[in-house]
């Protein structure tokens, strides 16, 4: 992933952008009533991408507040664009009240990115160069359209069935050197396709639809920043892709929040949290474009990657670890600073201490890549792929009436080979 220099506004200048909801005051706490409306320039700069410029932000109705801090309805959208061609255009729709006892997740996204990343298979079994023009070895053009509809069935206060379906589409081509070099280079996907890493009826991308079923188990107090409670979900992802590529997944996420009692801070008592995640396939042969893909039932964010990315492991670079099984774990400390209320709206300034890790269960081609790598065998390719990936660091939340999450998140990873010595990405939410 390239160092980005996130310049994402000052919050207090980005409040004309927002309409204020109807809040009275509570015993115990803020009660807000109505539309809260909030929409946001998203500006970075990448010495890749080069500046971007855009829109994001999320509309909520809370209708009389009997549901708050959760909305009856909730809309995040996002549209942006890098000088350096990358466009991304988002719009998700999220009610627990729509449908009595139903939850329902719609989602749309388009992304043009002609200078994605592609770091092979295998994590750390793919060897890594460090530098600028070595960097340009690691794209790929690829376009894609995902849309998706999840659904969750009320069982028990607790318990939910969940499903869904998603339909996605990926149109891949070399990455266009000529265009943004002024010279040809060689890309290591180009060298995939033509050693047989990736097959001719998957190089182009394709059509995929997916359907998933499964069961959660919630009791958090609030979904966006939980004091209290767990989640647990597990799920059943299957796709038929083009090329004969079908395929089966087994998806199990659990993640534990815990409120310590310390009583002495006033914007509120510190919390433990912490994720366990997994995904394996567990039939079948994913398409290479689809492998970085984390299913998820319910999105923290516009699209979830990795393993490597702001909302997987932090610190690595973007799908640096690509397998057909991945495990991780995300632990935390997040620690209120201070609570104030404004024009009407409450928000909160948060930090939170981090480590991370993760590793491949499931290597992806692994006697192809040996093969390519001029190994005599596997073995100790497969002891590369499966080292334990760590990585560490602090981030910054600033969150407006308990749902709305804007972070700044710096990591490290600890070995060179797959992160960042210093990384960082602004962005909104939690990592779970």
């Amino acid at each position: 992933m390239e160092i980005k220099r996130h310049l994402l506004l000052i919050f207090i200048a980005l409040l004309p952008f927002s309409a204020s909801a109807q809040t009275t005051d509570s015993t115990e706490r803020e009660i807000v009533r109505g539309w809260s409306v909030g929409a946001f320039p998203t500006v970075s700069i990448s010495n890749t991408l080069g500046f971007q410029y855009g829109l994001f932000g999320s509309v909520f109705f809370y209708g009389d507040g009997s549901t708050y801090p959760d909305p009856l309805h909730k809309f995040t959208f996002e549209g942006s664009h890098f000088t350096g061609g990358r466009s991304r255009f988002y719009l998700t729709y999220d009610s627990k009240y729509l449908i009595p006892n139903w939850r329902l997740t719609l989602s749309a996204l388009y992304m043009l990115d002609p200078l994605a990343f592609f770091y092979g298979f295998n994590g750390a079994a793919q060897p890594y160069a460090d530098s600028l023009d070595a960097r340009k070895h690691y794209y790929l053009d690829r376009r894609f359209l995902q849309t998706f509809a999840n659904f969750q069935r009320q069982l028990t206060d607790n318990m939910k069935i969940a499903g869904g379906l998603t339909f996605s589409h990926y149109d891949i081509t070399d990455y266009d050197s000529a265009k943004y070099d002024g010279y040809p280079t060689s890309a290591l996907y180009r060298e995939y396709v033509d050693r047989g890493l990736i097959s001719p009826n998957e190089a182009r991308g394709g059509n995929v639809v997916e359907a998933r079923a499964g069961i959660v188990y919630d009791t958090r107090d609030i979904e966006a920043a939980p004091n209290r409670g767990l989640l647990a979900e597990v799920f059943l992802n299957g796709g038929l892709a083009q090329g004969n590529h079908n395929y089966l997944k087994l998806c199990a996420y659990f993640s534990q929040f815990h409120r310590i009692p310390l009583g002495f801070i006033a914007a509120g008592d510190p919390v433990f949290a912490y994720r366990i995640a997994y995904t394996g396939t567990l039939a079948g042969d994913v398409p290479f474009y689809m492998q970085q893909i984390i299913p998820m039932l319910v999105p923290h964010t516009m699209l979830t990657e990795g393993l490597g990315s702001a909302k997987t492991m932090r610190g690595l670079f973007e799908n640096r670890i690509v397998a057909d099984g991945v495990a991780w774990a995300n632990v935390e400390l997040r620690v209120k600073l201070v609570k104030f209320s404004l024009l009407n709206q409450y928000f909160y300034i948060a930090v939170n201490p981090f480590f991370d890790c993760g590793l491949i269960t499931q290597p992806y081609r692994l006697d192809r890549q040996a093969q390519s790598l001029g190994y005599s065998d596997s073995h100790s390719l497969r002891r590369q792929a499966q080292q334990l990936a760590t990585a560490a660091g602090l981030g910054f939340k600033l969150a407006w009436n308990e749902n709305f999450i804007i972070t700044l998140e710096l990591a490290r990873s600890f070995d060179p080979i797959l992160g960042n010595d210093f990384w960082f990405d602004a962005g909104v939410n939690y990592v779970f």
